[in-house]
């Protein structure tokens, strides 16, 4: 068969999948993303029915889904939001980086990986998935509630700290001296602090260039922008999903608002993209050996994300219900945690072990990561109704 005829077959056969995917979740209830991964990890290396050719394109488009889910997550924030969150937030970020990449290097260790292994397994148990917790928070309308600003500035933390943390592994995997580690740290805080400082003093600018009264103007211009400065950053080592946030924040007003409106579904789309490749490149045979270990990474680590998002929550003021929630949104690991990995078994500095023990992490993080988001708050309510009616027979 003709190759394109074949990859536009394939490709037709993933978007109706997870159109029918997507349905199914609605029926039960849950968050459509563990069953987009699952479907992938069935299609993809070591799948049922491996897709063979339309790598190219998924790649870009899973890609296009990061950049578009932390562009509109930034959307619903202003800098001055982001810079009050931050101030609040960062002891509860060095409380994050302690309780969540202690984990991850304490099993590499144990595994006899050495200080390299410890080091990039930090990194994987340490990292939430921005882009899932982004798609897990529009899906179930959380992005207006108190807790939301606190998990959003968790979650800035965090990537703001990939800024230092990926260039310092780049060097460390290469060989590269110290001075030139370094240099790399420089440029991504440079970058960083440039991009910070436009979207605070001249955001007003930002939103009057790319807003327009055309809505096919307007949706080139945006998108145009996003993938213009996620290129940028990545290719000045900051984080793509860094540089698409934070443009997310520089445009406010009526041109955040219609700028959502135009891209949602937009990012549905490609964002289901991104979960679908995350299970097309795991080898389903790679994950048994490992996944006791994974298992029990995923329980430590689920109990410290929670324990970070509560304490964050509460020095907010945010109530019982919120902090709850707040903890159980951090859960999922993903994006960040996978290009870790793939950094560290690319160089060969690490075993094959090492990926297949972050990718069976992943997955599970991922599926586990959107359920408890889900049903936290059910079973928060059950036990405050609990914990009222004890209350209410002992005072009688």
């Amino acid at each position: 068969m003709d190759h394109t005829a074949l990859s536009l077959i394939e490709l037709g056969a993933v978007f109706f999948a997870l159109g029918v995917l997507g349905r199914l979740a609605g029926r039960v209830g849950m968050s459509p993303i563990p069953l987009y991964l699952l479907g992938g990890l069935a299609f993809g290396q070591g799948g049922l029915i491996p897709l063979q050719d339309i790598g190219g394109f998924t790649h870009l488009a899973s890609e296009i889904g990061v950049v578009l889910l932390l562009l509109l997550l930034g959307l619903e924030y202003s800098a001055a939001e982001l810079f009050t969150g931050l101030k609040r937030s960062w002891l509860a970020g060095v409380l994050d980086i302690v309780l969540n990449a202690a984990p991850g290097a304490l099993v590499a260790l144990l595994l006899g990986w050495g200080v390299v292994g410890a080091m990039v397994m930090a990194g994987v148990t340490y990292i939430s998935s921005s882009g899932i917790i982004a798609k897990v928070l529009g899906d179930l309308g959380r992005l207006g509630n108190r807790e939301t600003p606190v998990v959003l500035s968790i979650l800035v933390f965090e990537d703001l700290a990939m800024a230092l943390y990926l260039p310092i592994l780049t060097a460390v995997l290469g060989g590269v001296s110290l001075l030139g580690g370094m240099e790399a740290v420089g440029i991504s805080l440079l970058v960083i602090t440039v991009v910070l400082v436009i979207a605070l003093k001249f955001g007003r600018y930002v939103s009057a260039i790319v807003d327009s009264d055309d809505r096919e103007v307007f949706l080139l211009k945006v998108l145009g922008a996003a993938l213009l400065v996620a290129g940028l950053a990545s290719a000045m080592q900051v984080s793509a999903a860094v540089g698409a946030f934070l443009l997310g924040i520089a445009i406010s007003g009526s041109t955040a608002e219609n700028a959502t409106h135009l891209l949602e579904p937009l990012r549905d789309l490609f964002a289901a993209v991104f979960f679908v490749v995350f299970g097309l490149n795991t080898n389903p045979a790679s994950i048994p050996p490992v996944l006791g270990w994974a298992v029990v990474l995923a329980v430590v680590t689920t109990a410290t994300k929670v324990a970070t998002g509560w304490w964050a929550a509460r020095r907010q003021g945010v109530g019982k219900l919120g902090r709850a929630r707040a903890g159980a949104a951090l859960v999922a690991r993903g994006e960040f945690s996978i290009v870790i990995a793939g950094l560290a078994v690319t160089a060969g500095a690490v075993t094959d072990e090492l990926a297949a023990l972050a990718t069976a992490y992943v997955l599970l993080m991922a599926i586990l990561g959107p359920t408890a988001a889900r049903i936290v708050e059910p079973i928060a309510k059950a036990l405050q109704r609990k914990a009222t009616r004890t209350e209410t027979a002992t005072a009688s």
